[in-house]
């Protein structure tokens, strides 16, 4: 592994790249982008699935995502869903111009809500011949879903307008975090959704934690991802080969579950599965080997057959 970076617009981007044992500059080699979940960084689950996949013979580029963990960008903690897209095209001209990479054998694996922000980028980024998600979300979704509530995504955009007024006026930006800091603040909101017990686990332990991985938000720069859907117009404009891998086991708050089925209904592609690992969560597909290890699987078999 070594790390570089490549552009987008005006800042460099921070990326990981993972090379197959035995790299030969000299050789040609498929390749696969792979993305982040959101609030995570290159370091994380992103890096286990870069790595198995370079044992199989892939370069893969782990990337952070711009204003996020190593990255630039404009500003800090942006979540904002034309940049997150950008990225993935900026990082297959980067690929490209690696003459150890060919160029008609690149691929695109997201895991989460790089899930979904690679499925988006894959409908007009026809460089990627094949495209992979891990417990794949749809950010979009899930900002305007909120907490379930009536009205929760007025409400949020309606903060998200108070808060812009606010900056525009002098106001410090406002850092938000994305889940409680730690199993014991979680506890005091009595929060018992797998999903979000899980990801404390996983991003406040010794179990993902990374510095890449703050759990920061820029609370103002969410507002642009209420009118996002990942998926749209995939019935028309996603045709490559498409795989789908999701956990079987409890469905929690983030959706992947429901999302998974919803992508693989809508996606063109004359060649789609969807793999649902039995009885596993949605942070199971991050880091528990044996969860992982039948992921790596159908993966190996998805991408050898179409890259």
């Amino acid at each position: 592994m070594k790390s570089v970076t490549f552009r987008n617009k005006i800042w460099d981007v921070a990326a990981n790249l993972h090379l197959p044992a035995g790299f030969d500059e000299t050789k040609t080699y498929p390749a696969i982008v792979v993305a982040h979940p959101i609030s995570s960084c290159k370091e994380q689950t992103a890096a286990i699935y870069a790595e198995r996949l370079a044992e199989l013979g892939y370069v893969c580029l782990a990337f952070d995502a711009s204003t996020q963990g190593a990255s630039g960008g404009p500003g800090r903690y942006l979540e904002d869903p034309a940049t997150r897209v950008e990225d993935f095209r900026c990082a297959a001209d980067y690929l490209v111009t690696l003459p150890y990479v060919d160029e008609n054998r690149i691929g695109v694996l997201g895991i989460c809500g790089g899930g979904g922000y690679a499925v988006n980028a894959a409908m007009t980024e026809r460089r990627f011949k094949a495209v992979a998600t891990i417990v794949g979300a749809n950010y979009g979704r899930l900002c305007r879903e909120g907490d379930l509530s009536a009205g929760a995504a007025i409400k949020a955009l309606e903060g998200v307008s108070a808060q812009r007024t606010a900056e525009a006026r002098g106001a410090q930006t406002a850092i938000a975090t994305y889940i409680p800091q730690s199993k014991a603040e979680l506890d005091t909101y009595g929060i018992t959704d797998v999903d979000v017990v899980e990801a404390v686990e996983y991003y406040t332990t010794q179990r993902g934690q990374q510095p890449g991985s703050p759990n920061k938000l820029n609370v103002a720069s969410t507002g642009a991802a209420f009118t996002f859907d990942a998926f749209h117009l995939a019935d028309k404009l996603l045709t490559q080969p498409l795989q789908i891998i999701i956990g079987g086991g409890q469905a929690g708050a983030f959706g992947s579950y429901r999302d998974g089925f919803e992508l693989f209904n809508r996606a063109a592609s004359t060649v789609k599965n969807i793999l649902v690992v039995p009885g596993a969560t949605h942070y199971d597909l991050y880091d528990r080997p044996e969860c992982v290890e039948q992921a790596v699987a159908k993966l190996k078999t998805f991408y050898g057959e179409n890259l």
